[in-house]
């Protein structure tokens, strides 16, 4: 071809180059996995005029366009400018310059989210909402981080396998006086949760030791017995991955916390990446940073100028459970220590 490409930049700048045509593919941010119809034809336009003529819906909930061969890169980044500007800076608010060379870093991935409870009646908290919220506090950076956000315990966004997997919690309030005794809640929680609720004296007791906050008695209790408290709550998990060598489901960091405390800690991710990294960005998974300094460490840096809610719990250890598809894995030979 005879072009001197820079690979790395293009990566940076959410480009993927084929290793069997050698031509790029864009993948384009959509904050919580929602974007308004009327960008449709835009995308149209880039796949049939620099693509192949495919979009591809991709993992993380990007718009992926692929086909983009090297000539054409400056025109399509000139050409998405004003998308960039729409989402990112209009919708997001992130503090960012747009300009005509796309986009800035893709350190940060797309924050993916399942619908939530704008269309979900499991949901128990608006997904959308808080990824753009989200969206003005974690990018652009050139340090790494996977994120994903479910509108209830069921975890449809799989936010078990991420750096930080945010799931949306509700405390239910029980209203003795409306209860019929009828026992729906009891045998939805049994069959679709974590069996606390019993009956005692014809009412209904929870063992608030084990309740995930789901929300399954609400939706099944005839007599509007059960109600979702109104005030949002969320668990927060860390260290998830996927991967080759040591996959593993993250684990709880922090349970029953506020909105705030979530975007608080998050506003945190980027200065504790930093100091493990020696300000030297990486492509790590979180819990590789974790493991490198310790939970007790990350704890702390994560938690700094964090203000947490009175009903918040806060993970003392963390117990990971890695897939070692090699046995003895983490033994090595002297020379290659």
């Amino acid at each position: 071809m005879g072009y001197d490409i820079d690979v790395e930049k293009l990566r940076r700048n959410c480009y993927r180059q084929s290793k069997v045509s050698g031509e790029f593919m864009l993948q384009m941010r959509v904050p919580g996995g929602v974007i308004s119809a009327k960008y449709f034809p835009l995308f149209k336009h880039i796949a049939e005029t620099w693509g192949n003529g495919e979009i591809h819906l991709g993992m993380r909930q990007t718009i992926s366009i692929p086909g983009i061969k090297y000539e054409n890169i400056e025109a399509v980044n000139k050409y998405i400018r004003s998308y960039i500007e729409d989402i990112e800076v209009k919708l997001c608010g992130v503090e960012m310059e747009v300009n005509d060379n796309g986009y800035p870093t893709i350190g940060a991935r797309n924050i993916m989210a399942c619908i939530g409870n704008r269309h979900c009646i499991y949901a128990n908290i608006d997904t959308t909402d808080l990824a753009r919220k989200i969206e003005k506090i974690i990018f652009p950076s050139d340090y790494h981080i996977k994120l994903s956000i479910s509108g209830c315990p069921n975890d449809c966004g799989k936010a078990h396998f991420n750096d930080f997997g945010i799931i949306g919690i509700t405390k239910t309030e029980y209203d003795y006086e409306r209860c019929i005794g009828c026992k729906k809640c009891v045998e939805a929680c049994a069959r679709h949760a974590t069996g606390v609720l019993s009956v005692e004296k014809g009412k209904i007791v929870k063992d608030n030791c084990c309740c995930v906050g789901c929300g399954e008695c609400v939706l099944v209790c005839p007599t509007g017995a059960w109600t979702r408290n109104p005030k949002k709550f969320y668990r927060v998990l860390i260290g998830g991955r996927t991967g080759k060598q040591t996959p593993r489901m993250g684990k709880i960091f922090l349970n029953w916390v506020t909105e705030d405390v979530v975007l608080g800690v998050l506003k945190n991710w980027e200065a504790f990446s930093a100091y493990v990294l020696n300000n030297k960005p990486q492509y790590l998974h979180g819990g590789h940073l974790i493991d490198r300094v310790g939970y007790e460490k990350f704890k702390e840096m994560i938690l700094k100028d964090v203000q947490l809610n009175p009903e918040a719990m806060v993970a003392q250890r963390v117990l990971w459970t890695e897939t070692e598809y090699r046995s003895n894995f983490n033994l090595k030979p002297v020379n290659q220590r």
